[in-house]
């Protein structure tokens, strides 16, 4: 009765979408979890001094850590302290956690600051790119309908 319309042929590149677009989700939610595995390190290496210096001099002296879009004075900063393979892992997740940013300007917290926007981060390359891959046309290697015998 009624033919299948294609426009344009698009049929297979939409089918190729599908792998590409959970790879970029899992680079991307990697990136992600690296960069807060970074942070939480440093964080409590730093907890662990501040409670070493709190017991010896009675002062705790607190580094203020860089925020989740730094600054380009921030970033120099951060680049002189860093080393090569971990500045780009903190390059790429400034980019993909960028638009999460303002979410929390407002909180005093660091873990806050650096754990929402990594929450919403991983929400968002993870999940929904994960959820879009899957949705997408998948490649089918038969032809016959699936109701007929093989």
């Amino acid at each position: 009765m009624h033919e299948k319309v294609r426009f344009g042929g698009r049929g297979p590149i939409v089918a190729a979408m599908g792998p590409f677009i959970r790879v970029v989700a899992i680079l991307c939610s990697a990136l992600v979890l690296l960069a807060f595995a970074f942070f939480a390190t440093d964080e409590m290496g730093r907890g662990s001094q501040n409670q070493q210096n709190a017991l010896n001099a009675e002062l705790t002296s607190t580094k203020e850590l860089p925020p989740v879009a730094p600054s380009p004075e921030q970033e120099a900063m951060r680049e002189r302290a860093n080393g090569k393979f971990r500045e780009a892992i903190e390059d790429a997740n400034d980019v993909l956690l960028g638009p999460f940013a303002g979410v929390v300007e407002s909180s005093d917290n660091t873990w806050v600051k650096h754990g929402v926007p990594a929450l919403l981060g991983l929400l968002l390359y993870g999940l929904c790119l994960g959820m879009l891959a899957r949705m997408l046309p998948k490649h089918r290697e038969h032809g016959a309908d699936w109701r007929a015998a093989a």
